[in-house]
């Protein structure tokens, strides 16, 4: 860490950083908050998934797959059918959002990491 500067106006004391010291803190505090949800428990992906997902056509589909779960055993989580899920799936049909919401449910993801 490079120099510290104190200074005092209107009787208050304020601690000048550099710009670079500065960023490394907040990079520090933001990491340590992380780590405390980790700790807590929320879940954290492997970096292979993170690669699949930024490669995939279907996320749902990869999720899936993550999660070790059949289409048929997530089409009846989400309350649809297999070849619904399926084109879903294979880009065949969107999926309405109320679809989408439940076989993110299904998934223990959110809606946002289902959709690009």
């Amino acid at each position: 860490m490079g120099e510290l500067q104190k200074l005092t106006i209107d009787g208050k004391t304020y601690v000048l950083v550099g710009e670079e010291d500065y960023e490394d803190m907040i990079d520090s505090l933001e990491a340590l908050a992380i780590m405390e949800r980790v700790r807590a428990g929320e879940e954290t992906w492997p970096s292979e998934l993170v690669h699949e997902l930024m490669e995939t056509d279907s996320r749902i589909r990869t999720y899936r797959k993550y999660r070790g779960m059949t289409g048929s055993e997530l089409a009846a989580a989400a309350g649809i059918s297999q070849p619904h899920l399926s084109d879903i799936e294979n880009g065949k049909k969107a999926g309405s959002v109320d679809v989408l919401k439940r076989i993110a449910t299904a998934l223990r993801v959110d809606l946002d990491d289902l959709v690009v």
